[in-house]
């Protein structure tokens, strides 16, 4: 786990090309406010400790407390139904304390989606809460991926991606 703000650069001909491509509207795109009400009931009351949301390929990828080893896949349409959340169970952290706190997930999220949908050139195409050990994780369409503290992102809103 980094103790600083990490950027790794990835592959370079997918930079050479950067503003010649744009973001397209995924289905979770069209339903941003609605996924991220959904991360925030995973990670707050289903005992999901890690989610990844991969905006652009509409899919979640969970690690559940009862189940640490194991990753679960939810797919488009899946993860906004009606029903999603109440086919699973709820869980809590048992004696662990999230570093990242039911409150500060809101913060975080509506970043996510400010940093999805304000560009369409540089654009965030996944994105990665754990709350147990309080590292936010971002891959960008230019190929960069950033791991950061909590705590460094939040103090941060407003200014990420903005040259800071």
């Amino acid at each position: 786990m980094p103790n600083r703000w990490l950027q790794v650069k990835g592959d370079p001909s997918v930079r050479q090309f950067l503003f010649q491509q744009k973001r397209q509207q995924s289905m979770f795109d069209e339903q941003l406010d609605r996924l991220h009400r959904v991360v925030f009931s995973l990670a707050c009351t289903k005992g999901a400790f890690h989610i990844k949301a991969h905006y652009s390929s509409s899919q979640l990828t969970c690690w559940f407390y009862d189940d640490p080893f194991n990753y679960r896949v939810y797919v488009k349409d899946e993860v906004l139904d009606k029903g999603f959340l109440d086919s699973l169970p709820s869980l809590c952290f048992e004696g662990r304390h999230p570093r990242i706190e039911s409150h500060q997930m809101t913060p975080i999220l509506d970043e996510f989606a400010r940093l999805r949908m304000s560009d369409e050139q540089i654009y965030l195409r996944s994105a990665s809460i754990n709350r147990l050990n309080g590292m936010i994780g971002m891959n960008f369409s230019c190929d960069g991926s950033h791991y950061i503290q909590h705590d460094q992102f939040l103090n941060k809103l407003n200014s990420f991606g903005k040259g800071d």
